[in-house]
């Protein structure tokens, strides 16, 4: 019986009386409650990224088909976004966010689940040679200084090694930069510091001063020395987000899948389980949800929580840094830059446009004329917040300091995205401090009141940063809840409610 004919049943029972007929007894109230209307589904996946559909996929495994994917965006991929770019006619797929599969396999070692996927999808890709034939520059135009590049390498491993030794001891993290100076590198030259970026910055997205010495040593072990030290490009026309599209067609079923469906608020309770609000106002409930925003989203609340999150777990969020990481694409007429697949630029100001790469080349898009830039963290966001034509002014000027001998033509098209200024993301990957303790990274993995679950690559302990990262906690999530509902019941992740120093600041 819907609301409306009990309502009009209501009335006639027991307003007629005024009608002059004979009065019945009012009953007792109670007994006249509606049941609880039936949810919309057993769980709510909330993005449609890499971790979301893993996430949906293991839930699928486990016999729980009662799931819907909450998307905000036209098609689903997160993180995973391509861009059609170029000039009319000269147009081609590139990719602005995610890019690589970082770590493939060794011999029979373990596989990258990323590279299984790609294998499974068809996902084109080419080995990038990030060392082999860099070409280097600096203010006077092509300068060798890849000796240099060689030290970074090794004071790279240095710092990973002694940050190893470390744990085991039980030794207090610190930041990378005291790892670096007490395994003996200290950079000063605009050349050193560039090598020294190549090398940590753009992976991490931030300085070796805002990294830890620990996590971004294991984060890199757990990847490149796990699975192994190749990286694929993807250069796909389909763009690399195929890889996520194509495995949710796998399973997927049509009132599964809502796209341009934006999430505003996430209420929650320990007995009655979530009710999900979209930015059009309609509302979802379900019995668990799967919040697999970026950890930018909920740092900038563009979700809102009722009741609020927990301290714990609002303070493991705040801990964690959401780094950014921006591709600058140009395509120009004709090609006048490097041969090699890469080079690096030594400004005087660290981080200022220092990496590029050619998609013509041989081995990538030859003939594209195109050739992008990137720029990570303080720098990514300090260009967001200028006007393009600024931008694009200086990306002329160093290019024109690059290759003092060259005409630099004007570019046919210029793109790149303001991640950290999307309120869909806040950023391109999170990247672990100095001052985040395990016990945070606990406590950002928890659920909360055992119905809203987290998962994503800020979640991961040893792959935050990385598609496997989101991965591995999409699965392991997905096949949590399938337990609590295969169970009827359900154990949470545990959390620790007060995080605290070893020892006290003062003895006050």
């Amino acid at each position: 019986m819907t609301h409306t004919a009990a309502a009009l049943l209501y009335s006639l029972l027991f307003v007629v009386p005024t009608l002059g007929l004979p009065p019945y007894p009012v009953p007792d109230q109670t007994f006249l409650q509606a049941s609880p209307p039936a949810k919309d589904a057993r769980v709510l996946i909330l993005g449609g990224g890499v971790a979301g559909i893993t996430a949906a996929h293991e839930l699928y495994k486990q016999g729980v088909e009662d799931f819907i994917i909450l998307e905000a965006r036209h098609e689903l991929g997160g993180r995973m976004m391509s861009h059609t770019f170029g000039a009319p006619g000269r147009q081609y797929t590139v990719e602005l966010g995610a890019n690589w599969v970082q770590g493939t396999r060794t011999g029979k070692g373990p596989e990258n689940p990323i590279w299984t996927l790609a294998k499974k999808h068809s996902i084109l890709t080419q080995a990038s040679q990030y060392f082999d034939g860099l070409t280097t520059y600096d203010e006077t135009g092509e300068t060798d200084f890849l000796d240099l590049v060689e030290d970074a390498a090794d004071n790279f491993d240095h710092l990973i090694a002694s940050a190893g030794s470390r744990v085991p001891k039980g030794l207090v993290d610190a930041s990378a930069r005291t790892g670096y100076s007490l395994t003996g590198s200290y950079p000063h030259t605009p050349q050193e510091m560039a090598a020294e970026y190549y090398q940590f910055d753009w992976e991490f997205t931030t300085s070796p001063e805002e990294s830890s010495w620990i996590a971004s040593s294991w984060n890199n072990n757990y990847t490149f020395a796990t699975f192994s030290e190749e990286n694929k490009m993807s250069i796909d026309p389909r763009g690399f987000k195929t890889l996520v599209q194509a495995e949710a067609a796998t399973f997927v079923r049509g009132g599964q899948l809502r796209l341009n469906s934006t999430v505003s608020v996430i209420s929650y309770s320990p007995t009655q389980g979530v009710r999900v609000t979209l930015a059009d106002g309609q509302a979802l409930e379900a019995d668990y949800a799967i919040c697999t925003f970026s950890l930018g989203v909920l740092q900038h609340q563009d979700v809102q929580f009722e009741p609020a999150l927990p301290a714990w777990k609002r303070e493991a969020i705040h801990s964690m840094t959401m780094g950014v990481y921006t591709k600058l694409f140009l395509q120009f007429p004709h090609k006048f830059w490097f041969d090699s697949e890469a080079a690096l630029y030594a400004d005087r100001e660290r981080g200022r446009y220092p990496v590029w790469q050619s998609l013509d080349h041989p081995q990538f898009v030859p003939g594209s004329g195109i050739l992008f830039g990137t720029v990570t963290g303080a720098f990514s966001r300090r260009i967001e917040a200028l006007p393009k034509a600024q931008v694009l002014s200086e990306v002329i000027s160093v290019l024109g300091t690059m290759f003092p001998n060259a005409t630099i033509p004007e570019p046919l098209d210029f793109h790149y995205k303001s991640w950290s200024a999307d309120p869909l993301f806040r950023g391109s990957y999170a990247t672990w401090p100095p001052s985040f303790l395990p016990e945070h990274h606990v406590n950002l993995r928890a659920d909360v009141a055992g119905r809203v679950w987290f998962a994503g690559e800020a979640t991961s302990k040893y792959h935050f940063g990385y598609l496997q990262g989101a991965y591995f906690e999409g699965k392991e999530i997905g096949e949590k809840i399938a337990g609590c509902i295969k169970k009827e019941g359900c154990v949470g992740l545990e959390h620790v409610k007060h995080v605290k120093n070893a020892r006290p600041y003062s003895d006050g």
